[in-house]
């Protein structure tokens, strides 16, 4: 693989007229990639096109109540189920110059964050760039003449052709929320009953009268455990977490510690009790997956870390490989928007990047303190708290305006709020002030 700086090097001096760009996904990442590819001052000198599998924009944010497979035997996408509601306030939900319009409640429904995605891609004229029911198959680096280029092959669904089309730059912004992660129980294979991942969850009717073990306490696991306590008999939720959480959910939903073993009917616990039970329920996260990135790409899914990457965003081997929205527990649509202004800063020679060892020293120095606080490699990209400081360094980095602070102080406040009062805490109303100040109505 050639080195970083001649990589960025080329794709400057060999189109001085316009550089090609390829984005993976038309979700809210891959709309972010667009609006600045195609903005006023990067007309000239870049064209792109987004290849989007679906016949919608959104990403996870478009509800199919099937689950399985797709008209064309692909594996549907996302995630969504009926009733959702965001599990954060519209104030930090927003892009940095394009928020989403003062209404009367923070905390809005699926259609109504949908509706604000389609709003946000007609303000900027975008769908013309997407070509829909196109199925990215293979995205490899070229090597001879076309040294520092990419193959992308994609397939288009709809007339049933393979094309293959070259370009200096891929922005994969394919989500994160759509490869089921279920762990490997003992026993797994001798449980007679429903097993079912939260991907493949729509409506909480199925569960009317079941006794269910929910798997997990992150965000859907607790928000799932309450939608269907309303119809289940008995919800079970087993989780490990070391903070209490002080929701009182309804009578009929116990806490439990982690399964340890699955047997015919029966859940056991690792604190050795044992309850009969008709339905596991995994809502156990979901793993980073390219199945399209071809092994010379020069980057790896090592425990759910994606790797080697810098500011968890440019591949080190291969730097005009680009992967939007991989951080989770974020202000995700202004993040996306910051780490394409990050991206075309470099991409673009405005900023030039650092030695590689250096790039994978900062990797390596990210992991080792992670580590030491407790954390393990899969939560690499996880930032919480501590998101506002992953925003200043690449806003410090490419020279960028930074996120406004209040986004992260108000986000810690309303995660804070789902787990000490679940049962109400959307019921909350939020005003930003200015950067650093919001209120509750």
């Amino acid at each position: 693989m050639e080195n970083t700086t001649e990589q960025i090097y080329n794709l400057k001096v060999n189109h001085l007229n316009k550089m090609r760009i390829a984005v993976i996904g038309a979700g809210a990442a891959g709309l972010a990639a667009l609006r600045h590819c195609t903005s006023q001052s990067n007309k000239k000198s870049i064209e792109v096109i987004c290849y989007e599998q679906s016949g919608d924009i959104g990403g996870t944010w478009v509800y199919t109540p099937e689950v399985g497979r797709d008209a064309y035997g692909l594996s549907i996408h996302s995630s969504m189920y009926k009733n959702l509601r965001t599990n954060l306030p519209k104030e930090v939900m927003g892009f940095p110059d394009f928020p989403i319009p003062d209404n009367d409640k923070s905390y809005l429904t699926r259609t109504e964050l949908l509706d604000f995605i389609n709003t946000y891609c007609d303000h900027f004229e975008l769908r013309k760039y997407i070509q829909f029911h196109h199925h990215v198959v293979l995205v490899k680096p070229l090597d001879g003449d076309n040294m520092g280029k990419w193959s992308v092959e994609v397939e288009d669904l709809e007339k049933k052709k393979v094309l293959v089309e070259v370009f200096d730059a891929i922005m994969i912004c394919n989500g994160h929320y759509f490869q089921p992660n279920i762990p490997e129980l003992e026993g797994h294979t001798s449980f007679k009953g429903r097993v079912l991942h939260s991907h493949d969850y729509r409506v909480p009717e199925t569960f009317a009268g079941k006794k269910v073990v929910v798997l997990g306490a992150g965000p859907s696991g607790m928000d799932l455990a309450l939608e269907i306590s309303k119809h289940a008999h008995q919800v079970i939720l087993s989780h490990h977490l070391k903070v209490p959480i002080l929701t009182k959910f309804p009578s009929n939903v116990i806490q439990k510690p982690d399964v340890v073993q699955l047997r015919e009917h029966q859940a056991v616990f690792k604190d050795g009790s044992k309850e009969n039970v008709d339905t596991i329920f995994y809502c156990t996260g979901y793993k980073y997956s390219f199945p399209f990135l071809d092994k010379n790409c020069g980057v790896k899914v090592d425990r759910n870390m994606v790797t080697p990457l810098w500011k968890h965003l440019l591949a080190i081997e291969s730097p005009t490989l680009a992967f939007v929205g991989l951080p989770y527990y974020v202000c995700a649509f202004s993040m996306f928007d910051l780490q394409v202004r990050f991206v075309l800063r470099f991409w673009q020679g405005f900023k030039k990047l650092p030695p590689k060892e250096n790039m994978l020293a900062e990797e390596s120095m990210e992991l080792k303190k992670k580590l030491s606080e407790g954390l393990h490699v899969q939560q690499f990209h996880m930032m919480g708290s501590k998101q506002g400081l992953y925003y200043e360094d690449l806003a410090k980095t490419a020279d960028l305006d930074p996120l406004p602070p209040v986004l992260t102080s108000l986000h810690n406040e309303s995660s804070q709020k789902f787990i000490d009062d679940l049962l109400n805490y959307r019921e909350d109303r939020y005003k930003i002030i200015d950067d650093h100040t919001y209120v509750q109505l």
